[in-house]
């Protein structure tokens, strides 16, 4: 006896019926790069750094012996620290911070630098610094240290950075088992970042939330290099927190 075999239809749904169509598809893909580009576009970027004041005019002395200043650094974006070769103090953990900084900005070629000032300038010649640049590994293409006249680094340090400068204290300090006195000189330990206009835009300083903020800072500033911001106000010393 011949079976019949019941066959069994199911109709789509109504999804299976859209994918299936190419419209749909053709949707699909246009929404999907359409989207990117339109939160592109409607980005909204961060306000433009202040500019605090502007670095006056100065020469000094780099650490091969040759004069150095602002002319040197027309164009160039730069970070501006401050410290002393026989620092017992903060310097040391300063500059390992700025090692990092060295190799973060080494993509910006010649865009970017360092600027290391002494606030030791009698013990600190350009014969001391090149030692010590040397032997830090510090790259003389992106940063320079710089010496010169006391008189000279304290109008440029104190008037025109804006940044603490003081002579040498006696302290003690215990060296294993032994008492030993070391002279130290107050100063900021705050990274200043200058814009390509020798004009002052932030302060910051050596926490990994401020380090990171200025990376970011500067990379907008180079950025919007040909964007213009109006002055803002002279801070205090007590917003700036040297």
């Amino acid at each position: 006896m011949a079976q019949t075999l019941a066959s069994y239809y199911r109709e789509d749904n109504w999804f299976q019926k859209l994918v299936r169509k190419k419209s749909f598809w053709l949707l699909f893909w246009i929404l999907s790069f359409s989207y990117p580009v339109y939160k592109t576009l409607n980005r909204t970027l961060p306000p433009p750094l202040p500019i605090y004041y502007t670095v006056p005019e100065f020469s000094l002395t780099n650490e091969f012996g040759k004069k150095f200043g602002n002319k040197d650094l027309q164009g160039k974006f730069y970070i501006a620290s401050f410290m002393f070769t026989s620092c017992p103090t903060t310097c040391p953990a300063l500059l390992t911070k700025l090692d990092l900084v060295q190799k973060r900005i080494r993509g910006l070629g010649t865009k970017a630098a360092i600027v290391t000032f002494t606030v030791d300038p009698e013990v600190d010649t350009p014969e001391v610094l090149y030692k010590f640049a040397r032997k830090r590994h510090s790259n003389p293409f992106i940063w320079t240290y710089l010496t010169g006249p006391r008189a000279d680094l304290e109008k440029i340090v104190i008037e025109g950075f804006k940044v603490p400068m003081s002579g040498k204290e006696a302290i003690e300090k215990q060296v294993g088992n032994e008492k030993v006195t070391l002279f130290d000189i107050a100063h900021t330990e705050k990274l200043v970042l200058v814009d390509n206009n020798g004009q002052i835009r932030g302060y910051y300083g050596t926490e990994r939330v401020e380090m990171d903020r200025m990376m970011i800072d500067l990379g907008l500033l180079v950025n919007n290099s040909f964007s213009k911001v109006e002055p803002r106000p002279i801070p205090s010393d007590k917003e700036i927190k040297l």
